[in-house]
């Protein structure tokens, strides 16, 4: 399968990297903002061709799919772009940073038919996929979820520490994570959702500090405070009170309350949540299926962003 992936920055490599795990994928082509940076990308990991215009990508002889790891600014309307162009296509979380587009976007990939995915990592992370199995094996449920985001990002840089082209966002970017994780899990969606938010940055305009509640109808609840001001540790800190154990996750690890580790290695076949979600997208359109965390699947955690976003205080 030939691909074009969308973005140069921290996530289109990390994507890169984990494709260079899966056999019969062979990434063509580079779309990027920046011709340096872009031409230095696809340089490094020997992509034959770049482009700083997204169209001339997708153009490229036997592109049948892409991944947009591009601003998430960008993410609605070139995900559109892809499927008018009759390509199937993975956007990274979020996949917008409003309702409206959203919903164009399902439209869309209902029209078309063609898979269109979500890059929601945590639902391929093996730890939280292990509890998702005991969940399903009716082992346990969940009663409480606490969750901690919290990052250093009082400029605006990326992942790598170079200047960002964008501003991130706490509600519509970090917090689309435990949002559709929270609903994933639990099976539901949420009918109490309400935020409040900190005084906002005067240079990147947006809120440092936020707290959030949702509650499902079967009275499972979660509670999420995310931070740009926190100075470490670093990262997403997931604690699942359930009424069979407590556990914490961290990305690919996971614990239990007694802070003895699981062995999530034999989950699925890698410990690479995004390489486990480029699996999925492409056995999708091999399959002619509906992929885990397609846009439809998603939509519910966009609604209730848009609830949330409403509630702001």
């Amino acid at each position: 399968m030939k691909i074009c992936i969308a973005g140069q920055g921290a996530f289109g490599i990390k994507h890169i990297e984990a494709i260079q795990k899966i056999a019969g994928i062979e990434i063509v082509t580079l779309a990027g903002g920046s011709a340096d940076s872009t031409a230095e990308v696809a340089k490094k990991f020997n992509i034959p061709h770049w482009s700083t215009k997204l169209e001339e990508c997708l153009a490229q002889p036997g592109v049948s799919a892409a991944i947009l790891a591009t601003p998430t600014q960008m993410h609605a309307r070139q995900g559109i772009q892809c499927l008018r162009a009759g390509k199937h296509v993975q956007i990274e979380i979020p996949v917008s940073d409003n309702l409206a587009d959203a919903a164009e976007l399902a439209r869309v990939q209902k029209e078309t038919g063609l898979v269109c995915m979500g890059g929601h990592t945590r639902r391929f992370n093996p730890s939280h996929q292990w509890i998702r199995k005991r969940i399903l094996a009716g082992e346990m449920k969940i009663l409480q979820m606490d969750v901690q985001t919290y990052f250093f990002r009082r400029t605006n840089m990326n992942a790598l520490g170079k200047p960002r082209s964008w501003t991130d966002h706490l509600l519509w970017h970090h917090a689309c994570h435990t949002v559709d994780l929270f609903q994933h899990q639990t099976g539901e969606t949420a009918g109490v959702a309400r935020a409040i938010q900190g005084p906002m940055h005067p240079d990147l305009k947006i809120a440092m500090d936020m707290s959030i509640q949702m509650k499902v109808p079967s009275g499972a609840i979660c509670t999420l405070s995310l931070s740009f001001n926190n100075d470490g540790p670093l990262g997403t800190f997931f604690r699942y009170i359930c009424d069979n154990g407590t556990y914490i996750a961290r990305y690919d690890e996971l614990i239990d309350g007694k802070n003895n580790p699981i062995d999530v290695s034999k989950v699925d076949v890698s410990m690479n949540g995004i390489e486990l979600q480029d699996r999925e997208f492409f056995a999708a359109i091999n399959e002619k299926r509906e992929p885990n965390a397609s846009i439809q699947q998603v939509l519910p955690a966009m609604q209730t962003l848009d609830k949330l976003e409403k509630s702001l205080l």
